[in-house]
């Protein structure tokens, strides 16, 4: 849930909520199956017989928790909770263990493998799901605290923390040339000065949301100053770069942002990009790069996109 919603709001997309939670139930046992599904009717229940089918079934199911088994053939719970843990995709899906052994080395073992609670049977309903709703309470509160720590307050970005934390994986991971853009909004304080904070913070909720929208899936996309932001984008042939960030820098051109009383304001972007080449060895290098051509964009009238490929410069100016 966690992850849909941060690539949903670092894209500036519509964010689509699930309201339903979802629970994944593992036990080789029908009859516990159909129990649990009866006491968890108010929630969405996936089953699953055995460790295998489990793993299978999350490789395309977003859940928010897992009862697991412990005693199962071939894969034991133990087992399948210490596969989730490794993997990122499942590694925060809290795990709660139900099962017959109530021995003090099993319980230490259901905690030591990465499991959240543990519930013996013959379990009780109520007791269950007093245990499932605190957890998946702590798992929502957890995720909003997580948002705050790594989102920018205002545009819903990845902050300057997460998103170098984010760029430097996809930088170090990529196995192609990787793009980074540099964006700034052109006289930004002045539409603070004439219009105001409130119109300012619009100004920048609209356009960063217009960035988020057409920037590939993939991208990493981040507040990193007031008024500046970064993008990395994996995969992209220069000519394709050019082309997008184009059509980022007309569109944005292009808006008319109400402010409240029937008014609107426009308002234009310069950018700066680079390319992973000769010159680049790291991250902060290709950012550098990106920022040396936007203060050149700045500096040469604002409006335009200078594209950076080693030592080399190329310019795009707007259109007449």
């Amino acid at each position: 849930m966690n992850n849909e919603l941060n690539e949903a709001m670092a894209q500036g997309k519509p964010i689509e909520r699930r309201i339903q939670k979802t629970i994944l139930v593992v036990d080789d046992t029908p009859g516990n199956i159909d129990m649990m599904l009866n006491i968890l009717k108010e929630y969405d229940v996936i089953p699953a017989t055995s460790g295998e089918e489990a793993l299978f079934l999350l490789e395309n199911e977003t859940v928010d928790m897992i009862l697991l088994d412990i005693m199962m053939p071939s894969m034991d719970g133990f087992e399948v909770c210490s596969r989730l843990k490794a993997n990122e995709a499942t590694r925060e899906i809290p795990v709660i263990f139900i099962t017959a052994k109530n021995d003090l080395d099993s319980i230490e073992k259901a905690y030591d493998a990465g499991g959240v609670d543990y519930v013996t049977k013959p379990f009780r309903p109520r007791e269950l799901m007093a245990r499932v709703k605190t957890h998946l309470h702590l798992r929502e509160v957890i995720g909003k605290l997580d948002y705050l720590a790594t989102h920018d307050s205002l545009t819903g970005l990845y902050n300057r923390r997460k998103f170098f934390e984010l760029g430097r994986k996809l930088y170090n991971s990529s196995k192609s040339t990787v793009s980074a853009v540099i964006i700034d909004i052109d006289h930004f304080k002045r539409i603070n000065d004439c219009h105001g904070h409130h119109s300012g913070d619009l100004v920048l909720k609209a356009v960063t949301k217009t960035i988020g929208a057409l920037l590939p899936k993939q991208s990493v996309l981040g507040r990193v100053g007031g008024e500046e932001f970064a993008a990395l984008i994996d995969a992209c042939t220069m000519d394709d770069v050019k082309q997008l960030i184009d059509i980022i820098r007309i569109t944005v051109s292009e808006l008319i942002i109400s402010i409240g009383g029937g008014a609107g304001l426009s308002c234009t972007i310069s950018s700066g990009v680079a390319r992973t080449g000769d010159g680049v060895a790291s991250l902060d290098d290709l950012l550098k790069k990106a920022d040396a051509a936007l203060y050149e964009a700045k500096q040469s009238g604002r409006n335009r996109t200078i594209f950076r490929q080693s030592d080399t410069c190329t310019r795009q100016l707007p259109d007449e």
